[in-house]
């Protein structure tokens, strides 16, 4: 009998992202049909667990420009919509949803904000698979240039007065919880 393994999504109205978290998997089969039918399967660990997903997809997608990259930590596929709407939800089928399908916050967005920019370059037409966060060592280099401007935009006085009053704060629970502590009948001095 096959495992689920972990799938996260999330959906713009002309894209979904699909995210299988199998760390290490072997023998990776995906398949996705017009239609919405969408079946993984993968073997994983030194007993070559096998696990298997066999979903159908809320709607109809555009195979030819859908995408899928293969990560040492997990699977993402971009998948193209036919149409370009907003899904109500992921399945086709209604009801609960199976406790191994998760939303991605990392990559959601909600369908008023879809057209703000989201994150670096996010042109979907050529679609970077590396700034997708798919383990493995992938995404952008943070370099001094960046961490400069970082620093520049912090306003520094505001941080450190945050700091000032959450030490204060800390201290003074402190010294009231110990004030009002008693060791046999006599009081501790502070």
């Amino acid at each position: 009998m096959s495992r689920h393994p972990t799938l996260k999504w999330a959906q713009r109205d002309d894209l979904l992202f699909i995210t299988i978290d199998l760390p290490d998997a072997k023998d990776v089969k995906l398949k996705l049909e017009p239609e919405g039918k969408f079946y993984f399967s993968a073997t994983s660990g030194a007993d070559n667990i096998p696990y298997e997903i066999d979903i159908y997809l809320y709607d109809k997608v555009d195979v030819n420009e859908s995408k899928a990259s293969i990560g040492s930590r997990n699977i993402v596929y971009l998948v193209k919509k036919e149409e370009s709407k907003w899904w109500s939800r992921l399945l086709k089928q209604e009801g609960r949803m199976p406790v191994f399908i998760k939303c991605d916050w990392d990559k959601w967005v909600d369908e008023d904000e879809q057209d703000e920019k989201v994150g670096p370059d996010m042109d979907y037409d050529d679609v970077n698979f590396s700034s997708l966060n798919m383990g493995g060592g992938g995404g952008e280099d943070f370099d001094a240039d960046d961490a400069q401007e970082f620093n520049e935009d912090e306003d520094d006085s505001d941080i450190e007065e945050d700091i000032q009053e959450e030490k204060q704060s800390g201290e003074e629970e402190t010294v009231s919880s110990v004030a009002g502590s008693q060791v046999e009948g006599e009081k501790l001095k502070l």
